[in-house]
């Protein structure tokens, strides 16, 4: 199947907005067996997406539009296939139904305009949007395919995962079986090279990395005739995909670092408290992305001054004085004061130099000591973090978190 790719937006075009849309969908259609020869940005402009779309039939089997489906008036990806097809526009009873609900949800009256969602070409499949007030179309047209997604990655990735996914895998003969792997503590470019062997010569199996800030998802799809080919096949691919990545590989699903950390905690009926100075509240804020968290964590406090590490850790003056905030007697001298005072299994800390300033030759920014204290024992690692602030913040919450994984896994 030959596959296109446009998407639809202004905003695109001149840079305001990071198209991760193509890059996203063009992994997923290759992992399903679809060639994508062409990708397209055009503006909210009819006239030259019908230019656009006009090609497109001529040439693929399978075309995916993103963007253009909300309600404003240049939002006319619907009209002009609707247009190109020769289909009317229709009222969507469910869909109708569903944005008046959402909207009364969040006690918000719906505009005029937003009822323009609500209409949908004549024969179309509805694509449910549950992220979103704008649904996705899919259309089958003289042996064509036309798939149109809102723009929004959080409501388009969802959307194309559950239900464009599944619908491109019941058109193939076969069957598309997928292994996925979390990665932390390297980047994308890292891992691939990690692997580059079994990169440069896959066939079947394909693999897929998809990067996040400090995480990296690798899936690897097999498509057989049924699952206990497809296994066979993996299988050889997981050995050694399991054997080069060893502690950098943190779970085998698609789960966040936080994500299996906090359930970890919450399986476990492990207590922590956290003592957060660079990091500000960030690994405490990610745990609580989890629900049922409370039963574990205790407590968090943002230490960031020298009196506060003081005052409610009982950091003695004279160990900052001597070695300084920064400083891995400071970070056990936390741990102690975390346990003593909330007598919980587990207690995290971080202090560091977040920079971009404040750095000296013997503590340049970026400095960072996260530290674990767990079954009466503590251990503070020292690293040395580059890039931003942001990063360095988010490089040391990533590293206390996969602390915690290992400590409750016995590593």
């Amino acid at each position: 199947m030959k596959g296109e790719i446009i998407n639809v937006g202004t905003e695109i075009l001149i840079g305001d907005i990071l198209n991760t849309n193509a890059q996203y969908i063009s992994k997923e259609l290759s992992s399903a067996g679809v060639s994508v020869f062409f990708q397209t940005t055009v503006g909210d402009n009819p006239d030259r997406l019908m230019s656009v779309l006009k090609e497109s039939v001529e040439r693929s089997d399978l075309i995916i539009l993103t963007g253009g489906l909300g309600p404003t008036q240049d939002d006319l990806t619907k009209e002009t296939v609707a247009r190109l097809l020769g289909l009317d526009m229709d009222m969507h009873t469910e869909s109708y139904d569903k944005m008046m609900s959402f909207f009364h949800k969040i006690s918000s009256k719906m505009t005029q305009n937003n009822l323009k969602q609500a209409y949908m070409p004549v024969g179309a499949h509805i694509i449910p949007n549950e992220n979103g007030t704008a649904p996705g179309v899919l259309i089958e047209h003289e042996g064509k395919v036309i798939i149109m997604l809102p723009g929004p990655p959080r409501e388009l990735v969802p959307m194309f995962r559950d239900f464009v996914m599944v619908y491109l895998q019941g058109k193939s003969q076969d069957k598309f079986f997928s292994n996925y792997y979390k990665v932390s503590g390297i980047g994308e470019s890292a891992l691939e090279d990690m692997l580059i062997d079994i990169i440069d010569n896959q066939t079947n199996p394909t693999i897929a990395t998809y990067a996040k800030p400090d995480e990296v998802l690798l899936r690897v799809t097999a498509n057989a005739k049924s699952e206990d080919e497809a296994k066979l096949l993996l299988d050889k691919t997981d050995k050694i995909i399991v054997d080069r990545l060893k502690d950098n590989l943190f779970a085998r699903e698609d789960i966040s670092l936080n994500g299996l950390v906090a359930k970890l905690l919450i399986d476990t009926s492990t207590t922590i408290s956290l003592a957060e100075s660079c990091t500000g509240g960030l690994i405490t804020s990610r745990l609580t992305e989890t629900a049922g968290i409370s039963k574990c964590l205790h407590s968090s406090i943002i230490c960031y001054s020298n009196d506060s590490k003081i005052q409610y850790l009982g950091v003695r003056k004279s160990t900052l004085e001597k070695y300084g905030a920064v400083s891995r007697e400071c970070a056990e001298e936390m741990l102690k004061g975390l346990i003593k005072n909330n007598n919980t299994d587990m207690a995290v800390a971080t202090t560091g130099i977040a920079g971009p300033t404040g750095g000296t030759e013997d503590k340049p920014v970026g400095l960072v000591y996260v530290g674990i204290a767990y079954k009466g024992n503590i251990h503070v690692e020292e690293h040395n973090i580059s890039g931003t602030r942001h990063r360095v913040q988010l490089k040391s919450a990533n590293i206390a978190l996969n602390l915690i994984r290992k400590q409750l896994i016995g590593l």
